[in-house]
């Protein structure tokens, strides 16, 4: 393998420079690739938008305008690591803007991926080896759409 590592590839009909343009402004550190356009050989309009790299915080991606064939759907995510709750409203804010909220901290952005936006304190939580406390916050969680730190702290401190 070489030094590049991976490139997540995403699908999209017809939307893949939009939606690279709303990740780039909503992720800190990001950036706009190279394009690539459909030629007379197509199978997409020629001079159309074919490929358009980004990078998000690092990540790189790649989306691609390959038709309507495929969608989206939870079997894959992206998890989105919050350090406090400012960033997880930020982010929960900004992805769920023409999207749609899910449970435990999950939602669909306006093009239909799937993202956690999840605070870095929940694993500790979770996995606390006092299996009541990581009980009651999962309990916690089960109840939440976006989640919350402080109810979520609550509910495992108290006992």
């Amino acid at each position: 393998m070489t030094t590049e590592g991976f490139t997540t590839c995403l699908w999209f009909d017809g939307q893949a420079e939009e939606a690279a343009e709303y990740y780039v402004s909503v992720f800190k550190n990001s950036r706009l690739g190279a394009i690539g356009r459909y030629s007379e050989a197509g199978p997409g309009p020629a001079g159309s938008v074919m490929t358009v790299e980004f990078e998000l915080n690092g990540q790189k991606f790649v989306g691609v305008n390959g038709g309507p064939e495929f969608t989206f759907d939870e079997a894959v995510s992206f998890q989105i690591h919050c350090a406090d709750q400012a960033e997880v409203d930020y982010y929960w804010g900004a992805l769920t803007d023409g999207g749609e909220e899910g449970p435990c901290g999950w939602l669909k952005d306006r093009y239909g991926l799937s993202w956690q936006v999840v605070p870095e304190v929940l694993l500790g939580m979770v996995t606390d080896p006092d299996g009541a406390k990581a009980a009651r916050t999962t309990r916690a969680m089960m109840t939440m759409k976006k989640l919350d730190i402080a109810a979520l702290r609550k509910a495992h401190d108290e006992g």
